[in-house]
């Protein structure tokens, strides 16, 4: 059974310059009718890459509902479909990957928790490419 067309696409990636370093990330969201806008975001020293994607990731998915409360409309209502390329972050949030790490477990909560506020979000992975054709890193 083919699943049902997402009304908002979510393209994140994050990083940091040093690893640890200066973190930073982007994402995308994307409306099922192909409106589309880009934030950016610094985060600030002795960040790792990782930390930096899942920050980037919660940031973009409360975006989404945050958007969708202000207009009234309740988040449960809608399907989000998450697009990165950290094979770590999207697998631990698929559960085919263990958190071990206390600092990521927190980041990997508040994941799950920014997530459960829509109806249903599906974490895929994509090519770096990818990520630099959506978000110019």
């Amino acid at each position: 059974m083919e699943r049902e067309r997402p009304h908002y696409i979510l393209t994140f990636d994050g990083g940091s310059k040093g690893n640890p370093g200066l973190g930073y990330g982007s994402y995308e969201i994307r409306t099922c009718d192909d409106r589309h806008r880009v934030e950016r975001r610094e985060y600030g020293d002795n960040m790792t890459n990782n930390e930096a994607e899942y920050r980037t990731l919660i940031e973009g998915l409360n975006d989404i509902a945050t958007t969708l409360r202000t207009a009234g409309k309740d988040p449960k209502t809608y399907r989000v479909k998450v697009l990165g390329d950290s094979q770590l972050v999207i697998k631990q949030l698929n559960g085919e990957y263990q958190v071990r790490h206390p600092m990521m477990r927190e980041l990997y909560e508040a994941a799950k928790a920014s997530a459960g506020q829509f109806g249903s979000v599906q974490f895929n992975w994509h090519g770096r490419a990818n990520s630099v054709k959506a978000l110019g890193h």
